[in-house]
């Protein structure tokens, strides 16, 4: 049966009259006979202008087509013309068979293969956009990909008329406007979304025909409740408020309503993204404020603010962070806490005066969250192994070290999670408390009266107990009093901010504790980075060329990479992730740890007692079996959890 292709070619608009439709040809007959659909009627949009007509039954019937003459090629051994799911084919997602029944079932239905492929086959919505993707050759967007839609792109457009002929608009920007789709080769659907953005440049995005309808849906919610940084966003740019006396012209001040919300939306958009910092960076009152969120150690635009309001965000910002905000001289510290949804996040905020008189700020949100378990934390077989047994010892000094975020509380919280008995009086002052268990007992810091690290300690040592956590150890007071109670009978655990577990020894005999009563202490250090993962939804095996293969046994050290028995041939594999809606194109999602472990041996401890180098204090710990963190990075990289790009971002040797 041959296709039969109808478009609606352009409006005609003669001078003193009505625009009319004209080229509409004859739509395709199914193969039992389809209707035959007669002249169009034009319909309206928002602004009264005609609109193209109601074209869903013609787009349904001859999709129905399309699908029927495939898959009767197919059957009848005919090579079909190339289709939007061959890729599913031909990476092994589904098999030919599978997809001609979903198409069968799709037109039963009279439903679209997409859905029948994501429900009934298990297709997922990665792989589904990305075979979308590589046919209609344009990017694929999902309903779960962060989108943020301006509402002036939907000034003129009814909702409903979207949803009916699932479109929408999604961005402006010098190239034109971004529209999403769900099938960028309806010539019909085309023509009349051009016709309807005369002004625009328009290009295309696919995506799936339930995701557009949800995405619709937010839309309409935000319609009526006011929602989303979008509409906030809109107000700020449109609001003309009545200027007080104390504020420059211009500009509106800290309690202002559209400030309030978007402060507010800020945040509860950053605790739902998983981010953990968050970046205001005014840029004089010519240039837009840059928003941006750091997710998984790297950092994005979140949006742009207009110049007038960058002081009245940052004095937002710093009243909710209790900082006074007449200072802008000089740097301040505060925090505050905020509910989003049905839990309770901190935020800590430092504002920095920068050049030209602007003041950025940078809020660290703290999620308050439950222990996780040793095993989960990706340890190697041999550290895994000596943690536990250090964790078992009744005194004794363990350090956890690394670079902030690099995920040292939550190391450590784990290893009390293991030591967490009825039988044991755990103690912990921390800043802030971040993650909490039952059977803990523990203390928040407060410096302005006085109850630091050292004196939470000494407060500790009177108040009979079997551990004691230390949050950090900032300075050579709190040192010496963490070592004096390892020696006391207890065990102790706490951070430092290191590079590496080598480092840590020379660091804390520089700050001036006793090389003996140190040595005596220590059990062990542990020294940890957060590496990018691959995304799991798009992870793929490919064959690297030798020169990757050399790069991995340089960095590991050739002579310790020979013994892991791993030579290049034909059979030798990596992973990398090709980018898929999950990861934002990125081929990385979520972070893993990597860590080092030093064992305080008898040879450690007397490296230690004799202020021994760090290039001595390695090379016996590498000896004892330690991997450093490179090498423990190459071990997950081999293993299909990262990259070797992703380790050396973080970790040297």
């Amino acid at each position: 049966m041959g296709r039969v292709l109808t478009r609606i070619r352009t409006w005609q608009n003669e001078p003193g009259t009505q625009p009319q439709l004209t080229g509409l040809g004859k739509p395709p007959e199914g193969k039992n006979g389809g209707r035959a659909l007669g002249a169009a009627e034009p319909v309206t949009n928002g602004n009264g202008a005609e609109a193209p007509p109601d074209l869903s039954g013609w787009k349904l019937e001859a999709r129905a087509a399309q699908d029927e003459e495939d898959t009767d090629a197919v059957r009848s051994g005919q090579s079909p013309a190339p289709g939007k799911f061959d890729y599913l084919v031909a990476h092994g997602c589904v098999t030919q068979d599978e997809l001609d029944e979903a198409i069968r079932e799709a037109r039963v239905a009279r439903s679209d293969a997409e859905t029948v492929l994501t429900h009934r086959y298990r297709v997922s919505k990665a792989d589904l956009g990305a075979s979308l993707a590589h046919f209609y050759q344009v990017p694929f967007v999902e309903f779960d990909a962060p989108v943020s839609i301006d509402p002036e792109l939907l000034k003129g457009l009814r909702l409903d008329f979207l949803r009916k002929h699932t479109w929408l608009p999604l961005r402006r920007d010098h190239a034109g406007v971004l529209v999403l789709v769900d099938n960028p080769h309806d010539l019909r659907k085309v023509d009349s979304i051009r016709m309807l953005l005369p002004r625009d440049q328009v290009r295309f995005a696919v995506g799936l025909r339930d995701d557009i309808v949800r995405l619709i849906a937010v839309q309409a919610e935000g319609d009526s409740a006011d929602y989303g940084i979008a509409a906030i966003l809109s107000d700020l740019k449109a609001d003309s408020p009545v200027v007080p006396i104390e504020v420059a012209p211009g500009e509106v001040d800290e309690n202002d309503s559209s400030i309030v919300r978007f402060a507010n939306q800020m945040i509860l958009d950053a605790c739902k993204k998983g981010v953990s910092d968050i970046h205001i960076e005014p840029r004089g009152s010519s240039k837009e404020t840059l928003v941006r969120f750091r997710v998984d150690g790297g950092c994005m635009e979140y949006e742009r603010v207009p110049p007038s309001y960058r002081s009245a965000l940052v004095a937002r910002l710093k009243i909710m962070g209790q900082i006074d905000i007449a200072e802008k001289r000089k740097p301040q510290d505060g925090k505050f806490r905020f509910r989003a949804g049905d839990r309770e996040v901190e935020l800590r905020v430092a504002t920095v005066p920068t050049a030209g008189g602007n003041e950025d700020v940078v809020i660290r949100v703290l999620s308050s969250s439950k222990a996780v378990v040793l095993e989960s934390l990706g340890m190697t077989e041999r550290n895994l192994r000596e943690m536990k047994t250090i964790a078992s010892k009744p005194y004794g000094l363990i350090l956890c070290v690394g670079p902030t975020g690099s995920g040292k509380t939550t190391t450590l919280h784990a290893m009390l999670d293991l030591l967490n008995t009825p039988e044991k009086k755990i103690w912990t002052v921390e800043d802030p408390v971040e993650i909490t268990q039952d059977g803990l007992r523990q203390v928040q810091v407060q410096p302005k009266i006085g109850l630091t690290f050292a004196a939470a300690i000494r407060a500790f040592l009177r108040a009979d107990p079997d551990i004691i956590m230390v949050g950090e150890i900032r300075d050579q007071e709190t040192a010496a009093i963490g070592i004096e109670a390892s020696l006391t009978g207890h065990l102790v655990l706490s951070t430092l901010h290191t590079n590496g577990a080598a480092e840590t020894v020379v660091r804390l005999l520089d700050m001036g504790t006793d090389p003996f009563t140190f040595a005596d202490a220590m059990l062990g250090v542990l020294a940890q980075r957060l590496v990018k993962c691959i995304c799991v939804e798009c992870k793929e095996l490919y064959h690297p060329p030798s020169e990757v293969y050399e790069d991995l046994a340089e960095a590991y050290g050739r002579a310790d990479f020979e013994k892991l028995g791993i030579v290049y041939d034909g059979n030798f594999r990596l992973y990398r992730g090709r980018g898929c809606a999950t990861c934002a194109q990125t081929g990385y999602k979520g972070r893993a740890s990597i860590h080092e472990l030093l064992i305080a041996s008898d040879e450690i401890k007397r490296l230690i007692q004799t202020r021994g180098r760090v290039s001595e204090v390695i090379a016996q710990a590498k000896g004892e079996g330690m991997t450093t963190l490179v090498q423990d990075g190459i071990l997950k990289s081999l293993a299909g959890v990262t990259d070797l790009t992703q380790v050396r971002a973080v970790a040297i040797k």
